[in-house]
């Protein structure tokens, strides 16, 4: 799921949207929804930690400043769920697949 840099500035994404439609019986989709589910949470967290900086720094000021913050910061969010994350989509992915087993 990609979101939109610019308006996840403005608006935290609900993490439970990248859920919603899953289909459970499909195991290989299963892990991709985890992350991207922890992803989402991943980048409400860290849009909070740069709200109020200054502009400038990483993503430089002026016009195109915010969407570029959000897209550095949705990369962040992306990344660090790829590369292991900090344990939720596993969460997920257990919860998905119990899920799965119950409703067959």
């Amino acid at each position: 799921m990609m979101l939109d840099p610019a308006k996840s500035l403005t608006t935290p994404v609900n993490p439970l949207s990248v859920l919603s439609g899953v289909d459970t019986s499909d195991k290989s989709r299963i892990r991709d929804t985890a992350e991207g589910f922890e992803a989402t949470f991943l980048n409400n967290m860290l849009q909070s930690m740069f709200t109020g900086m200054e502009e400038g720094g990483t993503w430089g000021s002026g016009d195109g400043a915010e969407a570029w913050r959000g897209m550095l910061i949705n990369e962040y969010a992306q990344s660090i769920s790829k590369s292991g994350g900090i344990g939720i989509a596993d969460a997920v992915e257990r919860e998905l697949l119990a899920l799965q087993e119950v409703s067959q």
